[in-house]
């Protein structure tokens, strides 16, 4: 009985101990470890319960359903698996917050990137028809955020027609479709004309998973050489 007694108490210390160390890593709180053993050392956490970040607490999401988690977890391993340990140091990359129904403000978004952090916050109940391109076009704006300047956004505009304009930011515009065009004319879909940096992750998104699109097409092949440049830069191993 009392090393039943000893046991129970190491259990009970050891739940609050571990959830403050997470909190102490990426400072988002009700998280319990998913997978911490991964090739490429991503470590994968998700939502025990609601939680809530920023300033006014308006970032929101809610803990996953096991079932769920448990096959969008499969999904979510076999696509951040292709970067290598090596790419994801560089970039600044470390851990992945799993849970749902995701929002900042109100408005619904796929994930949330946090370079500083080294935290990619990632809705797994975003929708089926997007999620593994989304997966990647989040950590565009990781790789983004860590190489502003190699990405530059005034070069990536002068390979766009020249009476083209992009909207002052992705929130303050109505293009926010995600459907691949059939004729794409330099815009894979109507998300990519929001912003510079949302056209750039829509490309990098559509050659990750192999999409063609950009094979017929003059601009996007000139956007597709673009990152492919800049991308190897931070590592010339790097692979679509």
């Amino acid at each position: 009985m009392q090393l039943f007694r000893v046991i129970l108490l190491l259990f009970i210390l050891t739940l609050p101990g571990k959830a403050n160390t997470i909190y102490n890593l990426i400072k988002i709180p009700n998280l319990e470890i998913y997978n911490i053993n991964t090739p490429n050392k991503l470590r994968y956490f998700y939502a025990l319960s609601l939680f809530r970040l920023g300033v006014e607490k308006n970032i929101v999401c809610l803990n996953p359903d096991k079932n769920t988690l448990d096959k969008k977890y499969k999904i979510i391993y076999k696509n951040l698996n292709r970067y290598s340990t090596n790419f994801l140091k560089k970039i600044n990359l470390k851990y992945i917050v799993l849970c749902q129904n995701l929002s900042i403000s109100g408005i619904n978004t796929a994930g949330i990137p946090d370079n500083v952090m080294k935290t990619l916050i990632v809705d797994i109940k975003f929708d089926e028809n997007y999620f593994e391109r989304i997966l990647h076009h989040e950590i565009f704006h990781i790789i983004n955020d860590s190489y502003k300047d190699l990405f530059n956004e005034n070069e990536w505009i002068k390979l766009n027609d020249k009476n083209f304009k992009y909207s002052e930011c992705s929130t303050c515009t109505e293009k926010i479709g995600l459907d691949t065009y059939n004729k794409t004319n330099g815009f894979l879909t109507e998300y990519s004309k929001s912003t510079a940096s949302e056209d750039m992750a829509e490309v990098f998104s559509h050659l990750m998973i192999n999409a063609k699109r950009t094979n017929d097409d003059p601009i996007l092949q000139k956007k597709k050489l673009f990152l492919k440049k800049k991308l190897f830069k931070i590592d010339n191993t790097f692979k679509f």
